[in-house]
């Protein structure tokens, strides 16, 4: 028996794009696409044509592009807008109409023998194109059982390549999900689609039902954008099929977070931490009992690999931190403590994390340099701040002048951003571009008091090109001098990751040049 391989439709460029406040460019969708094709999804939904020029601009860069996937544009049941659809080049075109009463009353005012025929003609017309057609009964899980089958008959009859459920409000249980499956089934041998959507947090389980049920495709988003709750996650969706159940996908797993980064940096929609399979949290372990049996079998405590998904796990020292993950942590920078030592870091840890402050890995860093006899941390800094100047005003475009200290080499920049604090990150960034691979990948700022005195507390992590991280702290009443400090203990700790030194306990003693020789 052959190894059952899932479709995968994705529609991040058309319903994720419907998320509120995402608006994409031509050229950022058609960078979007080419990720999506190089991940390996079997049809990319480029948008809506109808909509705008740009809509329509954007899809045909997209199908221009010769990617490998089928190229797909959202039409109405109507000529117009499968006209629009087939002029921007498209190699298949998602037709769709409502089939719920509630729809055909309240919103399209038709009866349901004339949304039976007005499906019929549209299937008939985009199928004259000599393209793929795939229809979707819009609300399909709140529509009357027995019409959605006369529906399904009529444009399965109509030449229908697919046919989509679409759970256009995210009411479905995976019940009913397979009962919509079993109907479309009995009546067409056209290949079936699931969408779903995320309103009661059932998107992923729905899809996997529909599959389970005996549909042959689903509907994804990245990182589960799209409207309202948004949709499908691709990326929990393939892997739970890969995982949970054995079934295959054309997904290159170990390009999933790659992607997910990419489509979150153009969108502007923030993952959550706790997202699975790509949220910053997925593999991460501050809990001293989890940390431990990570360190001993990955496996005690997640369900498999991160590499498996571009990923890699990560410890945080805090207050539930355990000798072993802080010992971890530590040799990962290249410092290993003594029995006396360790217990004194940890105390001081925990001490810290009960106040309610995060731990950075800079902050553990000094912690242990200071316990292990080595005074400040400061004087082992491969990346010293120098210098910072920042310039801006109301009609000004701001401007920042950033000069650090790195291997002992001088190094400056100026840059310019929509604020001052970005202007000074690009002019890290600018510095770094040809030294080392060290981008911001989170920022976050709070305020230590309510009054106009009040220090800023920055926070960042930074990352290289091979996915290792590291977080640091800056301390400061002028958030952009505090947020460049942030960048730079950072930056410091990243790069005593990557020296990982060993030996007994001694604080690093080399120079900064010396220290970051070969690495």
């Amino acid at each position: 028996m052959s190894e059952r391989v899932i479709r995968v439709f994705d529609t991040t460029l058309r319903d994720g794009e419907q998320t509120p406040g995402v608006s994409l460019t031509p050229n950022e969708k058609l960078e979007i696409a080419k990720a999506l094709d190089k991940l390996g999804v079997d049809v990319i939904e480029a948008g809506f044509p109808i909509t705008s020029k740009g809509e329509q601009e954007g899809i045909r860069l997209i199908s221009k592009a010769g990617l490998r996937a089928e190229i797909c544009g959202l039409a109405r049941a109507d000529k117009a807008d499968i006209d629009t659809a087939i002029n921007c080049g498209i190699s298949g075109i998602h037709v769709f109409l409502a089939s719920s009463d509630i729809h055909l009353e309240h919103k399209l005012h038709i009866t349901r023998e004339q949304m039976l025929k007005q499906s019929a003609d549209a299937v008939r017309y985009a199928k004259s194109f000599g393209v793929k057609v795939e229809f979707s009964a819009e609300d399909a899980t709140r529509t009357d059982i027995e019409f959605f089958k006369r529906v399904v008959k009529a444009v399965t009859d109509a030449g229908i390549d697919r046919f989509d459920i679409p759970d256009t409000v995210g009411i479905a249980t995976p019940q009913r999900i397979t009962d919509y499956v079993k109907a479309a089934r009995s009546v067409s041998d056209a290949m079936i689609s699931m969408h779903c959507h995320n309103d009661y947090g059932m998107a992923v389980a729905n899809s996997l039902a529909g599959i389970l049920a005996g549909a042959d495709q689903a509907h994804l988003t990245v990182n589960g954008i799209g409207e309202r709750s948004g949709n499908t996650s691709l990326e929990e969706f393939v892997m739970g099929c890969h995982n949970l159940y054995g079934w295959r996908t054309n997904i290159d797993y170990s390009l999933l977070y790659e992607t997910s980064r990419r489509v979150a940096g153009l969108t502007g929609v923030v993952i959550q931490p706790n997202k699975a399979i790509v949220g910053d949290n997925a593999f991460g372990h501050e809990s001293g009992i989890h940390t431990h049996g990570i360190l001993s079998n990955p496996s005690t405590y997640e369900p498999f690999d991160p590499s498996m998904v571009g990923r890699s796990r990560w410890l945080q020292a805090g207050k539930h931190a355990g000798r072993h993950g802080v010992a971890a942590q530590l040799r990962a920078m290249g410092l290993k403590p003594k029995e006396e030592s360790l217990r004194l870091i940890v105390d001081k840890v925990k001490e810290t994390g009960d106040k309610g402050i995060t731990i950075t890995d800079a902050d553990l860093y000094q912690i242990a340099v200071q316990i292990m006899g080595g005074g400040s941390a400061e004087k082992n800094e491969l990346v010293e701040l120098e210098g910072l100047e920042v310039v801006t005003g109301v009609k000004r475009l701001p401007t920042a002048t950033v000069r650090l200290l790195v291997r002992g080499h001088l190094y400056e920049a100026t840059e310019v951003g929509s604020g001052a604090v970005d202007a000074a990150v690009n002019a890290i960034q600018k510095i770094f571009s040809n030294l080392e691979t060290v981008k911001l990948k989170e920022y976050r700022l709070e305020a230590l008091t309510g009054d106009s005195n009040a220090v800023a507390d920055v926070t960042v992590k930074v990352e290289d090109d091979a996915g290792n991280s590291a977080s640091g702290r800056g301390m400061k009443r002028d958030i952009v001098v505090a947020s460049v400090e942030a960048i730079v203990a950072g930056t410091n700790a990243l790069l005593a990751k990557k020296l990982n030194s060993s030996g007994p306990e001694t604080p690093p003693t080399q120079s900064p040049a010396e220290a970051i020789e070969g690495v």
